[in-house]
């Protein structure tokens, strides 16, 4: 192969961290944007969009918590594999 594992697992955990932050993110953005569209076709002018960027808080972190507890479940399972090769 052309890579070695031990360069590839840092791509790899470089890979994850970044999709946590893009969960983050996105959800906020998409929270406020969905919040500004119904302040406008509503005309509540700031109350949509506060509350839906709430929303989005909340929704970016429960996804990056999701991610997080996929990234440990994965981790652990490799640990396990290792370990069991080694006996």
């Amino acid at each position: 192969m052309f890579f070695n594992k031990k360069k590839n697992k840092h791509f790899e955990s470089l890979g994850l961290a970044s999709i946590m932050g893009i969960h983050l993110v996105s959800g906020v953005v998409v929270g406020m944007a969905m919040g500004y569209y119904l302040d406008k076709f509503l005309g509540t002018k700031p109350w949509m969009t506060i509350l839906f960027l709430v929303f989005g808080i909340i929704a970016g972190y429960k996804n990056m918590f999701r991610e997080m507890q996929r990234i440990q479940k994965k981790e652990a399972e490799a640990d396990a594999e290792e370990k069991s090769e080694k006996d």
